[in-house]
C-alpha cells in the first residue's frame, strides 16, 4: 500500500522567489554609493568568474576550510570589483559588507505570483511545509522580510547543515526532522540534478518545476513536471489519500 503524503520541501531561489535585479546592477548600486562608476555588464563578468572560482575551491560556502557564508560572500565580492579595478582593501571591505547585509532586504527579492497560493494550498490539504535549500544562513531572514517564513515548520540551509544538494545527506536531515518516511515527502525546486534527481534518489516524490520550458531530458515523466506552482495542488491531492 502506498505511502500517504504528508509533508512537502522546498528549494527557494528561482522557485519561491529570485533575485530582483541583475547582480551587476545592484553590486553597480552599492558601489556608486562608495563614489564608484562602474559598468553593470563588467561588474556582472567579474561576478561570475570570482563566483565560479570560489564555488570550486570553497565549495558550500568553504564550511569544511574554516569558512561561513559570510566570509564566503565577502570574498567573492572583493574579488569581483578587484577585478573591475578597485584595490583599495578597506573600500573593498565597505562595499561587501554592505552587499552581504542588503541581500536581507525584501527590495531585492521578488516572490513569485504563484508562491503564496500554492503554500496556503499545500497546507490547506493538510500538508506541514519545510525548506531545504543551497543557501546561506541569511535565508530565515529574507523568508521572514518577504512574507514567506510563518508557512514553514523548519528550514535546512546548506550553510548549517554542513552538506549541499545534491548530496543525498542534506534529505536524509530532512526525512529525520520530518520524521515519516521518504515516501511521504515531497520536495519541490528548479534544478534538475540538485533539486529533482536528488530528492528521487533517496525515495522522495521529486518534482521539477521548470517555468520557461528549459529543461528536455527525456527521462522526467509529465507528471513530475511543473509548468506553474498553480499545477501543484492538484498533484500532490493524488498522493494524500
Amino acid at each position: 500500500m502506498r505511502a500517504p503524503l504528508r509533508w512537502v520541501l522546498w528549494d527557494v531561489k528561482d522557485t519561491l522567489l529570485k533575485v530582483r535585479a541583475s547582480v551587476g546592477q545592484q553590486y553597480c548600486k552599492e558601489a556608486e554609493r562608495a563614489g564608484l562608476n562602474l559598468s553593470p555588464v563588467e561588474v556582472e563578468n567579474a561576478f561570475g568568474q570570482a563566483y565560479r572560482h570560489y564555488s570550486s575551491r570553497y565549495p558550500n560556502y568553504g564550511i569544511t576550510q574554516g569558512l561561513d557564508g559570510r566570509s564566503w560572500w565577502m570574498g567573492v565580492v572583493r574579488d569581483t570589483f578587484s577585478q573591475c579595478r578597485v584595490q583599495d582593501p578597506a573600500l573593498l571591505d565597505t562595499i561587501a559588507h554592505n552587499l552581504y547585509h542588503n541581500f536581507c532586504n525584501a527590495e531585492n527579492w521578488e516572490v513569485f505570483p504563484d508562491s503564496k497560493t500554492a503554500l496556503e494550498s499545500c497546507s490547506s490539504l493538510g500538508l506541514k511545509l519545510a525548506v531545504v535549500s543551497n543557501f546561506d544562513k541569511r535565508l530565515k531572514e529574507i523568508l521572514r522580510v518577504c512574507d514567506l517564513l510563518s508557512h514553514f515548520s523548519f528550514l535546512i540551509t546548506s550553510e548549517e547543515a554542513g552538506v549541499a544538494k545534491p548530496n543525498a545527506a542534506i534529505f536524509d536531515q530532512a526525512l529525520q526532522k520530518c520524521g515519516v518516511p521518504a515516501a511521504s515527502v515531497a520536495h519541490i525546486g528548479d534544478h534538475y540534478v540538485k533539486d529533482y534527481l536528488a530528492s528521487r534518489s533517496v525515495g522522495i516524490h521529486g518534482f521539477l518545476l521548470d517555468r520557461h520550458n528549459k529543461h528536455d531530458q527525456p527521462n522526467i515523466p509529465q507528471e513530475h513536471r511543473l509548468s506553474s506552482l498553480e499545477d501543484l495542488p492538484s498533484q500532490l491531492q493524488q498522493r494524500i489519500d
